[in-house]
């Protein structure tokens, strides 16, 4: 199993409406990088959910339910979705001051490629930031 984390600004869609909605299609990225992590995403993949602009932390875990296939929203070029559940949401979010200042989490891409919306969770960063969690 590989580890994830998608970005959502809470005002667009929050964890809220994707526990509401019970899964949702994760389209309308326009990015090559974020491009190749949603095709390399396969079905039980865990994705931290992270709340961009307003609130700045990880406020759950979605799992990928399908795999990468043609972005319907997409007018042209090669674009690609998954589609999400909600799995759990935290009991305590992780802020992104939290992970900053952090050390371990240094080399994070969260913390490096700070605007890129789905980007790889190593899986000894998504322990430290479970541990996070479970700690605050």
């Amino acid at each position: 199993m590989a580890y994830w984390l998608v970005k959502s600004e809470p005002s667009t869609y929050s964890w809220d409406q994707l526990e509401k909605d019970k899964q949702t299609s994760w389209d309308g990225v326009r990015n090559y990088a974020a491009r190749i992590h949603l095709r390399a995403m396969k079905k039980g993949d865990e994705t931290f959910y992270y709340h961009s602009n307003e609130g700045k932390e990880i406020v759950g875990i979605a799992k990928i339910s399908k795999e990468a296939y043609p972005d319907s929203t997409a007018k042209e070029g090669d674009w690609v979705a998954v589609e999400i559940k909600p799995f759990k949401k935290l009991k305590n979010p992780v802020s992104l001051e939290t992970i900053k200042q952090d050390k371990r989490l240094k080399d994070m891409a969260l913390v490096r490629l700070g605007r890129l919306s789905v980007q790889p969770v190593t899986e000894k960063e998504w322990e430290i930031v479970m541990s996070l969690a479970e700690t605050k």
